[in-house]
């Protein structure tokens, strides 16, 4: 059996993810010690006993994200279940980063202060109130980049993640996104919905992130993962550090073609998606997309001892 990791990106965050991971195993305690002593302050206690508002500020919920991820992933490794049969990894948009630190491509310190730096830019880069989102349910990729199309009207209005064959989120400034919203019912959408987002991400109002993170990420090591990247951007696998390096830059303002990754992995063989850390919300998409794969969500001691069989 062939198996690839996925990692989960924002909104999967939850007051008290991890914690549980930390109490039972000391190798995910000391992921959360890492990326504190990276950051210098006490992320952990945020993501512990912290407020719901707090964690999903953007800056705070992908180190978070991150941290969790990794937990959940040194618990596996820790009862020597991790890496059987893996092909791949892969994450959705933050998570990317996560995959490339499970992979030892990035160091979690490292990847601790991207993600930290990446929250900021993201957030930084477009006035607040001036950019949205919006999930169209209903509507595949051609459709809903033919909405965000005829919604631009000269602003920035296109297709930032291609998550399922029925869920595309649009992206771009929020006059924009409200127009696409009412055309993509007009065109027969199951819903069409603003999401509660801080920023426009994955569109080209993100280019000053996207500056701020090639500066960011010249200065990192980045070494060849264990196992190749199923890059958002490509679809694809990519294991070149330099490659890696310019496509987590792209990813800033380019799509996250999860919908074609996903089948790409499929396509090579992959039978049994693990979405290591919180939530299961790629366990849902994935079954949408490779209807005969297996889904395995790990984020608890309990989910870990599953997996041990």
């Amino acid at each position: 059996m062939s198996r690839a990791l996925v990692f989960p990106g924002q909104g999967s965050q939850t007051v008290g993810m991890g914690r549980a991971l930390a109490e039972a195993y000391p190798a995910a305690q000391a992921v959360f010690d890492e990326v504190d002593a990276a950051l210098g302050e006490g992320l952990s206690g945020l993501i512990w006993e912290g407020t719901a508002e707090d964690l999903t500020l953007t800056e705070n919920a992908q180190p978070a994200l991150m941290a969790t991820s990794i937990a959940a992933l040194r618990a596996l490794e820790a009862e020597g279940i991790a890496w059987d049969g893996v092909a791949f990894v892969a994450g959705h948009s933050l998570g990317e980063y996560s995959a490339l630190c499970a992979a030892g491509a990035l160091s979690v310190a490292d990847a601790a202060r991207l993600l930290r730096l990446r929250g900021r830019a993201m957030q930084a880069a477009v006035p607040v109130g001036e950019g949205a989102m919006a999930a169209l349910l209903g509507l595949d990729l051609a459709a809903a980049t033919a909405v965000a199309e005829e919604a631009a009207a000269g602003e920035v209005c296109q297709a930032a993640n291609d998550n399922d064959p029925a869920q595309v989120v649009i992206s771009g400034h929020r006059v924009a996104v409200e127009r696409a919203v009412a055309i993509a019912k007009e065109r027969g959408a199951k819903r069409a919905l603003m999401l509660p987002v801080s920023a426009p991400f994955h569109c080209a109002l993100m280019q000053p992130a996207a500056e701020a993170m090639q500066a960011a990420l010249a200065e990192v090591e980045i070494a060849a993962p264990r196992v190749p990247l199923v890059a958002n951007v490509r679809a694809e696998a990519v294991s070149d550090p330099d490659t890696i390096r310019a496509l987590l830059v792209e990813q800033v303002t380019g799509a996250v073609r999860w919908r074609e990754s996903v089948a790409w992995m499929a396509g090579q063989g992959v039978t049994a998606f693990w979405e290591i850390g919180a939530g299961k919300a790629l366990s849902g998409m994935i079954r949408r997309i490779a209807k005969e794969a297996e889904t395995r969500a790990i984020g608890t001691p309990e989910d870990v001892a599953a997996a041990r069989g």
